[in-house]
């Protein structure tokens, strides 16, 4: 069973420039207790929750309860304590919303997502279905899911494994080269020796390579279209994680002061991957799939200790940005 059988396909969402006052009527409205933050293509860039309506208005403990009750009473009206209580009614959702978000696709596995709630301690995941939200799995869609689900007799798990690696690994490993049977080519024309006909064969070398150029131009297309859906399926296990911590303790007693963590195409990035390479300080709210998770761990179990992390743009392929690389650093200020 995977995300597509028990996912919530009707989603109520918002956009960064909601209104906090909105969001709260919709919490409401829908009985809901979260809504993603979605762009104008659809792709998922943040999430609000009760909790982040609540940390938002902090300055006014006093009033935290009566919040509290109001986001509870489902089918009521919004109290005027409650709408008294916004003191800044003209702040958006983009000033508050957590990001970056974890997100699975519609073929990963419930026990993989019940996974992820636990490991970053979240209530919902969106789906994501070629870079926008399909549905959103809960905690509560999964118990139902867990609680219908029957494995076979003697039926062993085969949950997939996130594999820690750079895309460019795998970038070949499904193209399959077609040799070209002796004979089928047409045979060549003898051409008179003349400047014209030179300039013939220079235009069929020409047209060649521009129809070569053309096919690697697409099979890189599929390829990135191919590591984006990977960035999207594959998640971090507590055993990789310890994989990476223990190849980092290793650079570093050979003196090194970062470890290459996570290579992935930009395009993973809400933005394409502009907000890191200008930089910006709010690159990290940018990322998705396997960075946001690689990311939203690392802030909590590396960071206090002192870490850094640093994203990269490694390539620039045809003057665009390409690949992005995450970097765990170690050597002082980043």
């Amino acid at each position: 069973m995977d995300a597509f059988d028990v996912m919530t396909t009707t989603v109520v969402t918002v956009s960064p420039e909601t209104p906090m006052r909105r969001i709260a009527e919709l919490l409401l409205e829908h009985s809901i207790s979260a809504v993603p933050v979605v762009d104008e293509a659809g792709a998922v860039i943040g999430m609000v929750s009760e909790g982040d309506l609540l940390r938002f208005s902090a300055e006014d403990r006093g009033a935290r309860r009566d919040w509290w009750l109001a986001l509870l009473a489902q089918g009521e009206s919004l109290s005027p304590q409650f709408l008294a209580s916004l003191r800044a009614p003209n702040s958006t959702a983009r000033e508050f919303m957590s990001a970056p978000v974890v997100t699975v696709s519609e073929h990963t596995d419930v026990t993989e997502i019940g996974k992820l709630l636990a490991t970053h301690r979240i209530k919902r995941v969106p789906v994501i279905r070629d870079g926008r939200i399909a549905g959103i799995v809960s905690r509560a869609d999964l118990i139902r899911a867990l609680a219908m689900q029957e494995p076979a007799p003697g039926e062993p798990h085969t949950g997939g494994l996130f594999h820690w690696r750079t895309h460019h690994e795998n970038d070949n490993a499904h193209a399959v080269a077609k040799e070209q049977h002796p004979g089928t080519a047409p045979a060549a024309r003898e051409r008179a020796f003349t400047a014209s006909a030179f300039r013939s064969l220079v235009g069929d070398a020409l047209s060649k390579k521009a129809a070569e150029a053309e096919a690697a131009r697409r099979t890189e297309a599929g390829q990135r279209a191919t590591m984006m859906k990977e960035s999207i399926d594959h998640h971090i296990t507590d055993e990789h994680w310890r994989g990476l911590l223990h190849e980092a303790q290793h650079a570093a007693e050979h003196g090194e002061t970062e470890l290459l963590v996570l290579q992935f195409p930009a395009e993973l990035c809400s933005d394409g991957g502009r907000a890191i390479n200008v930089p910006e300080p709010d690159w990290p709210s940018t990322l998705r799939g396997e960075a946001a998770e690689a990311f939203l761990r690392f802030e909590r179990e590396l960071k206090p200790l002192g870490f850094h992390l640093i994203a990269r743009v490694m390539n620039f392929p045809g003057g665009f940005i390409g690949d992005i690389g995450l970097f765990l650093h170690w050597g002082g200020t980043a």
